[in-house]
């Protein structure tokens, strides 16, 4: 199993959120979270005064899935985040040894 971590514009959640559920991915955690990357953060005047924000507002989705999936949900997810710009975001990709159902004690793709 693959744990993906996508750090994405704000704009483009629902978007991915979208071409997600069509791939069957049913469950998925999103987290608001800033940082700073290439993008350096940006300028903005507020009353005449001129200041940088360094930490942008993104999102982070959260998803497991099996081996077999995982590179098509990354396509899916890449396709529908991306805009060509600078702070389009990153996709981490992590192994996970199992999964674990509280509810009903389910592991392994029983529980996803």
């Amino acid at each position: 199993m693959k744990k993906i971590e996508a750090i994405i514009r704000p704009g483009k959640l629902d978007n991915v959120k979208d071409a997600l559920g069509k791939l069957g991915v049913n469950g998925l955690t999103v987290t608001q979270v800033i940082g700073c990357g290439k993008q350096k953060g940006n300028t903005q005047v507020y009353r005449g005064v001129e200041y940088t924000i360094h930490l942008i507002p993104k999102v982070k989705i959260e998803v497991v899935v099996m081996d077999k999936d995982s590179d098509k949900i990354i396509e899916a997810i890449t396709n529908e985040a991306r805009t060509g710009e600078i702070g389009d975001g990153k996709i981490f990709v992590t192994t996970v040894d199992n999964v674990y159902t509280i509810r009903t004690g389910a592991s392994g793709e029983k529980a996803l």
